[in-house]
């Protein structure tokens, strides 16, 4: 008989960026790959480079992160992934809304869209990994039936002059969380939450901010992508005596 598949899921995928990352930090330790996110062609390129690499990976694109959207997409990942051949042990909700605007610029649409991307849809995304996670083995090594990290940020934990929209939503994913780790904990259920405090060197960073001068190429004042998945491997793989639950990442000349 073959061997039960583990299988991550992954909401926010982009190529370049910590949901690609930490997807094929997972491949690697023998995890097949669900990657949720907008823009179909964009997540199918990624799947394409994944499978180049010898991944088992199914792209599930969505037209947003609603609650509708989550509980549709599913159902089509428990079709491509169906039990007993699969199990779905690990998950990420690493997507997010970015917006920076002025308070008095701002728009009840603007905050609108934050709430439902960041807090929305992560509670959805909770419901349908949980409700999962409850029906698994606990696993031998680790003690878990399952780990879920919500990607937080320094907006999770501190305001800023144009944050009035991203905060509050960013502040709300992160009680999500608290609240699910001290709830789920007694159900060998790993929840844990990441604030990512600093620039990421991806390619949508490259294309938006050019301060300070040549953060690319200096590692002292951004992260790495494939860096903070290398910590999510190790939340994942922590055994049950010594779980974390909030996790902060930064790079070493980040002021803070």
């Amino acid at each position: 008989m073959s061997a039960i598949k583990p299988v991550l899921v992954v909401a926010g995928a982009r190529a370049g960026g910590t949901g690609a990352a930490t997807a094929a930090a997972f491949a690697r330790k023998g995890y097949s790959l669900a990657l949720i996110s907008r823009g179909a062609e964009d997540l199918q390129a990624l799947v394409d480079e994944l499978k180049s690499a010898g991944s088992d990976a199914t792209a599930f694109p969505v037209p947003s992160y609603s609650a509708p959207s989550i509980s549709s997409v599913f159902q089509s990942i428990h079709t491509r992934y169906p039990s007993p051949h699969y199990s779905i042990r690990a998950a990420l909700y690493n997507a997010s809304h970015s917006i920076r605007k002025p308070f008095l610029d701002l728009t009840l649409a603007d905050f609108h869209a934050a709430q439902e991307t960041i807090v929305e849809g992560a509670f959805a995304f909770s419901q349908e990994i949980i409700r999962v996670f409850k029906e698994n083995d606990i696993d031998a090594d680790t003690g878990k039936r399952g780990f879920l990290i919500f990607t937080g940020s320094t907006t999770s934990i501190r305001g800023n002059r144009t944050t009035s929209a991203a905060a509050p939503a960013k502040w709300g994913l992160r009680a999500l969380s608290q609240s699910l780790s001290k709830e789920f904990g007694e159900w060998n259920i790993h929840v844990a939450h990441a604030i990512i405090d600093g620039i990421i060197n991806t390619p949508f960073s490259r294309s938006r901010f050019n301060d300070p001068p040549n953060w690319v190429e200096n590692e002292d004042v951004r992260l790495n992508a494939e860096d903070i998945a290398k910590a999510y491997v190790y939340l994942a793989e922590q055994p049950r005596s010594a779980w974390t639950w909030e996790l902060d990442l930064r790079p070493a000349h980040e002021k803070w």
